[in-house]
C-alpha cells in the first residue's frame, strides 16, 4: 500500500438467507462491518494476502478503530458524541489498530464485523422483522460457529480469499479458535487473546445469573418488550454490573475503589433498601451504577441474552476427540496472549491451548503479560499487548517481541503442562474498562 492515510470504509452488506446451527433461519442476514487499509491479495509478510480479521468481544462492535480521516461522517467526535452518532461502542481497540500501530493499517487490510445477534447494525433480535416489528424473541439462537460462517461469507463477498491473520480477545478469541477449527486452510496466523477453549463452571454461573436478571425484569415481557413499548433496563443494568465484576481483578478493584465512600450523587437504577440511610454508599457502587447507566443506552437486552448463550455454548473440542484434534488441520502459526490477573480466562487456560496447538506441531508461542488489572487488560494495556501482536503478524513465533512461556528447560514432556515458569511482560495499573 502507498500513502500515509489508510482508506476506511463502514457499511452494512447482505449475505442473503442464512441457516443457523441450532435451527431457524433469516431470509436476509445483514452484517455491519468496517475496513481499514487496502486489500492486496499478493501482499502481506507471506505474499499470500494482507487481510487481518479482528473479532470483537461480547458487547463490542465493528468499530475497532477510529477513522483516519475526521471528515468521515459519524467519526472524529468526542467519545460521547461518537457513541450517539454511530449508535455503537466507541473504537474499542484504537491503540492497537491503526496507521503505525501494532496492527498497522498502512500494511494490512483490517476487517471487523459485528456478529449476528448483536445490535450494532448486524441482524439480531432488535432488527426489523420481514413481517413488521422486530425479531425479538423469535430470532434464532446464535453460536460462535454462526459468527464464523457469516464472517467467511462476508469476506468472500468483499473479495478476500485468504486471511493473513485472525485476532480477537475474550469471546472474540473463541471466534479466532473457531476459524482455526472451521477454516484451517484460510488463515496463516491465529492470535487468540485472553480466551479459553470453553467457559468454566464459575463463568457459566455468572452468565446464567446475568440472564436471569434480565428475564426477571417485568419490562422484559418474555423478550417481546419492543412490541409492548417497554425496555428491561433494570435487568440489563444488573447483568452489565455482574459482567464488570468479572472483568476486573481483586487487586485492581482494591486499588481503584477500596472501601471509599461515594463522593457525590449518581442515580442508581435500583431501589434502595430500608437500612440504606444508615450506611454509606461505596465508590464501587457508584462505578457500577455509572457503567450500567451508560450501557443500557447503547445495548439491547435480548442481544445480551443471545450472545452470552453463544459464549456459554462454545467448546473447541465439540465434535472432536479433544482440543488438539479440533486444531489438527491448521497449518499456520499461533500466538496465545494471557494475563496473570485475569480470572475470567486464566493463564492456565491459555497454557492448555498452547499445549493443544503444539500437539499438532503448530509453531506456537504463549506470551504471558504480568498484570493485576484483570480480564480488561487486553483492552487497556496496549503497551504490553501491541508489541507481541505486531511482531507475530510480521514474523510469526520468531518475532522479536514474542515471548513463549513454554516449559522450563529441565522439564520433560510429561510435565510440560504443569506449572511452567512463565516469562512475563510487566504490566501497568490502568483505569479503563471493557466497552
Amino acid at each position: 500500500m502507498t500513502g500515509n492515510t489508510p482508506q476506511h470504509t463502514t457499511g452494512t452488506r447482505s449475505i442473503g438467507a442464512f441457516e443457523f446451527e441450532r435451527g431457524g433461519s433469516v431470509p436476509d442476514l445483514e452484517l455491519a462491518y468496517e475496513t481499514y487499509g487496502e486489500y492486496d491479495p499478493d501482499g502481506g509478510p507471506n505474499g499470500a494476502g494482507n487481510a487481518v480479521l479482528v473479532c470483537h468481544a461480547l458487547t463490542g462492535s465493528q468499530h475497532v478503530a477510529n477513522a483516519p480521516d475526521e471528515g468521515i461522517e459519524g467519526y472524529g467526535e468526542s467519545a460521547d458524541e461518537a457513541d450517539g452518532a454511530a449508535g455503537q461502542a466507541r473504537a474499542w481497540w484504537d491503540d492497537i489498530v491503526g496507521a503505525g500501530k501494532a496492527i498497522d493499517t498502512t500494511e494490512y487490510f483490517v476487517i471487523c464485523v459485528n456478529v449476528p445477534g448483536s445490535c450494532y447494525g448486524s441482524t439480531g433480535p432488535a432488527s426489523p422483522h420481514p413481517d413488521g416489528g422486530v425479531w425479538g424473541s423469535s430470532f434464532p439462537a446464535v453460536t460462535v460457529g454462526d459468527w464464523t460462517r457469516a464472517q467467511r461469507r462476508l469476506l468472500e463477498d468483499l473479495g478476500v480469499e485468504r486471511l493473513h491473520g485472525v485476532v480477537g480477545g475474550s469471546v472474540g478469541g473463541m471466534n479466532v479458535l473457531d476459524w482455526v477449527r472451521q477454516y484451517p486452510e484460510d488463515l496463516d496466523r491465529a492470535v487468540p487473546v485472553a480466551t479459553s477453549p470453553r467457559l468454566d463452571a464459575q463463568m457459566l454461573g455468572i452468565n446464567a445469573v446475568a440472564r436471569r436478571a434480565i428475564r426477571a425484569d417485568p419490562e422484559w415481557n418474555e423478550g417481546d418488550y419492543a412490541a409492548h413499548g417497554t425496555q428491561p433496563d433494570q435487568g440489563l443494568a444488573m447483568a452489565r454490573q455482574l459482567g464488570h465484576l468479572s472483568y476486573l481483578s481483586k487487586d485492581s478493584m482494591e486499588r481503584k475503589f477500596g472501601r471509599e465512600e461515594r463522593d457525590g450523587e449518581i442515580d442508581s437504577p435500583f431501589p434502595t433498601d430500608p437500612a440504606a440511610a444508615a450506611f454509606p454508599d461505596r465508590e464501587v457502587e457508584s462505578y457500577l451504577d455509572y457503567q450500567a447507566d451508560r450501557f443500557v443506552d447503547r445495548f439491547d437486552a435480548n442481544s445480551y441474552l443471545y450472545l452470552t448463550r453463544a459464549m456459554d455454548d462454545f467448546d473447541l473440542a465439540a465434535g472432536h476427540a479433544d482440543d488438539a484434534a479440533a486444531l489438527a488441520a491448521f497449518d499456520g502459526e499461533a500466538l496465545l496472549l494471557s494475563f496473570t490477573g485475569d480470572w475470567h480466562f486464566t493463564v492456565d487456560d491459555a497454557a492448555g491451548l498452547a499445549v493443544a496447538f503444539e500437539a499438532t506441531d503448530t509453531p506456537t508461542a504463549h506470551h504471558v503479560v504480568e498484570s493485576d488489572h484483570g480480564h480488561d487488560a487486553f483492552l487497556v494495556e496496549p503497551e504490553n499487548v501491541g508489541p507481541p501482536i505486531r511482531s507475530f503478524l510480521a514474523a510469526g513465533v520468531d518475532g522479536d517481541d514474542v515471548e513463549d512461556a513454554g516449559c522450563p528447560d529441565d522439564c520433560d514432556d510429561e510435565d510440560a503442562d504443569s506449572s511452567p515458569s512463565y516469562p512475563r511482560t510487566p504490566g501497568t495499573a490502568c483505569s479503563g474498562f471493557m466497552g
